[in-house]
This record gives C-alpha cells, sequence and structure tokens, in this order.
C-alpha cells in the first residue's frame, strides 16, 4: 500500500520526540501531506497521534528529524516567534478537548480571538469570523457562553476558531471524542464539507465509523511502533483486519456457548467490525 503525492504541502523526515526524554511518542516518522488532501491518522491511545499533530502545527519541536511545510524548513519554528506566528495562520489545530481553545466570554469573542492577534482590519475579523461560523453552523451561538454550549457544539466552535484565519491545513485531533451519536454525525458532515471544497485536512482518530466520511487516506500508527505501518487507501486499510488488529484498533473477544466458541472481532472505539 502506499499514495503517490503530487504537490507536497507538509513533509516528516525522521522525526522523532519523547517526553522528559524517556517515553518516545513518536519514532522516525516520515509521512509526506499533499495540498488538498483529507488523510486519516488512524492509531490508537498513545500510539502518537497527538504529538504528530502539535509538531505539524510547531507547538513543539521534534528531538531529532526535520519538518518541513509550504517548501520551507520549520522544524525550529518554536524558537522563532515570527515565523511560528505565520505557520499558526496557516496551519489550523484543534485540540481534542474544545476547553483549551474556548476561553472567552462569547463564542463570537473566541473566534475572532486569532485574527485579532494577527492585527487584521475590523472589518476583515468581522468578514472572517462570520464566515466560521456559517461553515460551522453555529451562527445561532455567537452570543452565548461556552460554558452554556453542549459538547458537540463547543466542538464546531473550536473548529470555528481555526477556520476563522483561513488555514491552508486543518489539523483534527479526534474530533468525535466523547460526542453523541447526532452530534458526531453533525460534525462529521461538516468535516466532509470542507474536505469537498479541497481543504488540506488531517485528522487523528480511532474511530472507525468516521474514516470514510473525513478522508480518502489513511495512515495508520503502530500501537508500539510509534510510526506509521502502513498507508494507502481509506478502504484498503478498512479491508485490513490484521492490519487494524496489530493497531490496536479493533481487538477480539473469545465467546463460549456451551462446547463451542467463536471469536468476535470489536472497533475498540466502540461498535462491531465484520
Amino acid at each position: 500500500m502506499g499514495i503517490d503525492i503530487q504537490s507536497v504541502i507538509m513533509r516528516l523526515i525522521d522525526v522523532s520526540y519523547s517526553y522528559a526524554g524517556r517515553y518516545p511518542a513518536l519514532m522516525d516518522v516520515n509521512l509526506s501531506i499533499g495540498d488538498g488532501e483529507q488523510v486519516v491518522i488512524l492509531g490508537a491511545n498513545g500510539s502518537g497521534k497527538s504529538t504528530l499533530l502539535k509538531i505539524m502545527d510547531g507547538l513543539i519541536r521534534p528531538d531529532s528529524g526535520r519538518l518541513e511545510a509550504f517548501d520551507e524548513d520549520v522544524t525550529t519554528i518554536v524558537d522563532d516567534p515570527a515565523r511560528s506566528r505565520d505557520l499558526h495562520r496557516r496551519v489550523g489545530l484543534v485540540f481534542q478537548d474544545p476547553d483549551v481553545q474556548l476561553f472567552s466570554p462569547t463564542v463570537w469573542d473566541d473566534v475572532a480571538f486569532g485574527p485579532l492577534q494577527m492585527g487584521w482590519p475590523p472589518e476583515d475579523v468581522r468578514r472572517h469570523v462570520s464566515e466560521a461560523l456559517e461553515t460551522m453552523e453555529i451562527t445561532h451561538l455567537a452570543q452565548r457562553a461556552p460554558y452554556e454550549l453542549s459538547g458537540g457544539e463547543k466542538k464546531r466552535a473550536a473548529i470555528a476558531t481555526a477556520l476563522s484565519l483561513d488555514p491552508d491545513v486543518l489539523l483534527l485531533d479526534e474530533p468525535t471524542a466523547s460526542l453523541d451519536p447526532r452530534s458526531k454525525a453533525v460534525l462529521v458532515d461538516l468535516i466532509a464539507r470542507l474536505g469537498q471544497e479541497k481543504k488540506t485536512i488531517v485528522t487523528a482518530t480511532q474511530e472507525l465509523e468516521i474514516v470514510e466520511a473525513v478522508g480518502s487516506r489513511a495512515i495508520v500508527f503502530g500501537d508500539s511502533e510509534h510510526h506509521p505501518i502502513a498507508d494507502g487507501l481509506v478502504w484498503e486499510i478498512l479491508q485490513d483486519t490484521e492490519l487494524l488488529l496489530s493497531a490496536n484498533l479493533i481487538h477480539e473477544h473469545l465467546h463460549y456457548h456451551g462446547p463451542i466458541r467463536h471469536i468476535h472481532r470489536h472497533e475498540t472505539a466502540g461498535g462491531h467490525h465484520s
């Protein structure tokens, strides 16, 4: 399996990162993201997905290896406030916990925070905020306080805070985690629409049921390897049961029915995999 990428917008070359110098999160990661691609990063908890997105956003610096974005080496960008600011405008990261990004008195204030920090003219700020709220279908929530929102509404507001900067790349960390089925379906549909507009989107998740809706390419991170162990079209990845088992994305249950025993395979995030 493998994908031929025509126009690379981001590339990681031999990237490794450990927490406290002792706990490996990423080990010798090599991957490229194409301009306009919708990519899903699949992996179990602890496989390095969140760390990968933080490095791609320039929030943390890899211990070794190189990060390239927009035809530029940005490996050390975290040490340069001016360049880091530009990367954060062009690459929007949405954290798994929306409360990290929602801290202002109203949703409008939160979505406007990024454009205001960039020093954009007031009319541009208003236009970008309005467009972001409309895209995520939360215009009616603009004057609500973040703590008054449901879990799904918070997720959509957090994505709007990134969209207000009109980023070239959108990074989503477990966007549907902890959502009820209806809220999850709404959010997945909105993410899919962004992809149809050819925005480059990288979605990190372990929820197999959303993969086909939010991406056409899937990169699987090994449960213990902390680097990609497979890279291919979504339908190829989802059909490879042994791969999903090895990555701890599905698991086996042994059931006894009298003298007969059956092995059933399940998705780690819930649901049934056949």
